[in-house]
């Protein structure tokens, strides 16, 4: 069992006076990129809700010391990323959104947001780059991954690596919507992977391949990969398909799974069992959305607290990774 400890809240943007007005509210899915002499954390935000009372979510970022994390020295002050036009797959929100600096290129991959009529939401991924990390050009006007045959419904929650000189990706698939008993869609999904070249055709694995610990409707999502002492390991969030999103024993928890070729997973939650919502306060109904990354050979996992990120994200250490 790993030993992690509990750093605490890094940033609400709801508690800070000066962020701008894309930044109202959420931080959601934080993703740390390591640079020269501080930490660019990307996550998705809201600004204030239309007419319809409807929010829209955008990528932005802090910057933060690495000497100290949890020293904030800059906010972003506009969105990194455009939506989409009218009828395009973006058209309603960019998230969640995963950013890989690579060869001195920084590429975002994103969750494309159009609004629906059954069901509230459909997702597919997009992808964009950027040279200096803080305005991304998408790579066109349609999604790199969409729902297809074996997976019919949404497609989002990517998490972006490289390893063996290729491009991995793991993301969620939804596998099917219900009606709970207040006539409200969900969704249930699991982690899936592809594989790729050049970041525009993708090959993917064509499974789910993360096992289920709550039974066949467990939701899955954000499979962040960590490469260390020759073992993949992956940080993942999982919740029981009802009753959720404010219900602490139902709502999201962090899960562990390890493999040698990024191919067959074994999932043992037991490693990250240390880790849990805290008594009180901003994480103290979920933890979820987890982003791993090393800084000067310490090994921090970054993470969403409740609701979903609107009370923002923190910071934890795997000390003994």
């Amino acid at each position: 069992m790993y030993e992690i400890i509990n750093h605490g809240l890094i940033f609400n943007p709801s508690e800070i006076l000066d962020c701008p007005d894309c930044m109202v509210d959420y931080a959601q899915a934080p993703n740390a990129v390591v640079l020269d002499d501080k930490v660019r954390i990307y996550f998705c935000t809201r600004g204030r809700p239309d007419k319809n009372n409807m929010f829209i979510s955008r990528l932005a970022f802090i910057d933060v010391l690495k000497s100290n994390l949890k020293e904030i020295v800059s906010i972003s002050q506009q969105p990194c990323l455009d939506l989409g036009k009218l009828g395009e797959f973006d058209e309603f929100g960019t998230y969640p959104v995963s950013v890989l600096k690579h060869k001195n290129m920084f590429y975002a991959c994103y969750g494309g947001w159009t609004r629906c009529e059954s069901v509230p939401f459909d997702v597919s991924l997009g992808m964009s780059e950027s040279t200096d990390g803080i305005s991304f050009n998408k790579f066109g006007n349609g999604p790199v991954l969409g729902a297809y045959m074996d997976e019919p419904f949404v497609i989002t929650s990517p998490k972006l690596r490289y390893y063996n000189n290729k491009f991995v990706l793991s993301y969620l698939s939804g596998t099917k919507w219900f009606l709970d008993s207040n006539n409200r869609a969900e969704i249930i999904y699991k982690i899936r992977m592809a594989f790729s070249d050049d970041l525009k055709h993708w090959t993917r694995l064509g499974k789910n391949i993360i096992s289920d610990k709550l039974g066949p409707d467990e939701a899955q999502a954000c499979g962040d990969i960590f490469f260390k002492n020759d073992i993949y390991h992956m940080f993942f969030c999982y919740r029981q398909a009802l009753d959720f999103r404010t219900n602490p024993n139902n709502s999201y928890k962090i899960g562990y799974a390890f493999s040698k070729d990024l191919i067959s997973w074994q999932r043992n939650d037991d490693m990250v069992s240390s880790f849990d919502i805290s008594i009180k306060g901003w994480d103290s109904e979920m933890v979820a959305y987890p982003n791993i990354f090393e800084v000067d050979s310490k090994i921090y996992m970054l993470y969403g607290g409740n609701g979903n990120g609107k009370t923002g994200f923190g910071l934890a250490e795997i000390v003994d990774f």
